[in-house]
């Protein structure tokens, strides 16, 4: 939702790529440029300059180099105040004002090379004329890609050079290279146009991987939280495990004391011969629940792969004929019969006896429940 308001937002707020911080980096792009080759075509207007010398008086080109060298010094200082401009403080239509028109003036500067040399009859030197409107075409063309308009703006003073000097010339006899001239500037403009849009294309991949790195980023911010939420409720149950053990144990202690009291008759024999069994199932069943009180604590040690099975020969009948005794009662008040079926001569298993108890009680306490609902719905 973030990402579609921000999209929103530039839309409206922007012109040319349709988002304004494509238009914002696409006239830094145009400024960077200006700024680096305002030395060399300044030296290139110099040489320029000097080979006009050779058809024109000195003071004529020295007053054409000025008027270039103004329009690059413009365009170098647009470019430096551009950069140093906060990006959230810069007036995208301001900007390409300005870029429009440093670029009308430079092309404007390198278009009066017709005016320098234009009453000038020897062949090569309108040659010259061309080939130095051809180049300032190119160029233009080159820095100006980022900014379409400056394109349109850098191209029509060359064009119209051109159409002037074919007019007042009057040497119909070099058409075919002035054709060519008006012909490679559409190229120009065809190929600014190309790397324009090579510019948004990269602007908008770089923009989407930013905003790739950013739900990296918002991941791993909700990763980093879970994890510490899990952690917290980590501690909170081993709290919880350590608070309930202690509770347990203590009542469940008295128990196994008292029980095992009974069970071995410390006091005199019982005089109801059941009462000594009951004693022993209370005596087996709550050693049963303290084993699985254990166990439960043991879960941190389970969780951190620290828990070890007390590994010994375990005789798995014998296990099977106590979970019996202990579940005989809850079978006998639901009418359920346990008939144990064991191989006489089973071996010894090699387990953790704790473990192998709480299976087998699992197993026979999940039949017996089964076997309740048959019956009950046998009965319905």
């Amino acid at each position: 939702m973030a990402s579609k308001v921000r999209d929103t937002r530039e839309q409206l707020t922007s012109s040319g790529s349709g988002l304004r911080g494509c238009d914002v980096e696409l006239l830094k792009q145009y400024a960077l440029t200006r700024k680096i080759a305002a030395p060399a075509s300044l030296g290139l207007g110099l040489i320029v300059a000097a080979i006009s010398t050779i058809w024109v008086d000195t003071l004529y080109a020295l007053f054409w180099i000025t008027f270039v060298a103004s329009a690059a010094l413009y365009s170098f200082g647009m470019a430096n105040r551009y950069l140093s401009t906060e990006p959230s403080q810069i007036d995208v239509h301001f900007w390409q004002r300005r870029f429009v028109l440093c670029e009308l003036l430079q092309s404007l500067a390198w278009a009066l090379i017709i005016a320098l040399l234009l009453q000038v009859r020897e062949a090569d030197a309108r040659t010259f004329v061309l080939f130095i409107l051809l180049l300032a075409a190119a160029m233009s063309a080159m820095m100006s890609a980022a900014v379409p308009h400056a394109v349109y703006s850098g191209m029509l003073p060359i064009t119209l050079a051109i159409v002037v000097f074919i007019l007042v010339s009057g040497d119909f006899h070099a058409l075919p290279m002035i054709g060519m001239a008006v012909v490679a500037q559409v190229f120009f403009v065809v190929l600014a146009k190309r790397l324009y849009h090579g510019y948004i294309s990269s602007l908008l991949l770089q923009r989407d991987k930013d905003a790739l790195i950013g739900q990296l980023e918002e991941a791993k911010l909700n990763s980093d939280h879970a994890r510490k939420r899990a952690e917290e409720a980590n501690i909170a149950k081993s709290k919880f495990l350590a608070t309930m053990s202690h509770e347990l144990r203590t009542p469940l202690n008295a128990i196994l004391g008292f029980s095992e009291v009974m069970k071995n008759e410390l006091f005199g024999p019982h005089t109801v011969p059941s009462y000594k069994d009951y004693s022993n199932d209370i005596y087996s069943s709550g050693h049963h629940l303290l084993e699985l009180i254990n166990e439960i604590l043991d879960l941190s040690r389970v969780e951190a792969g620290r828990y070890q099975l007390n590994e010994e020969p375990v005789s798995l009948p014998a296990i099977v004929e106590d979970c019996l005794h202990l579940l005989q009662m809850r079978a006998g008040k639901r009418d359920i019969a346990l008939i144990p079926v064991i191989e006489d001569s089973l071996p010894k298993i090699w387990a953790d006896e704790r473990a192998i108890r709480q299976v087998a009680l699992n197993l026979v306490t999940n039949a017996i429940t089964v076997s309740y609902t048959h019956l009950r719905a046998h009965e319905t």
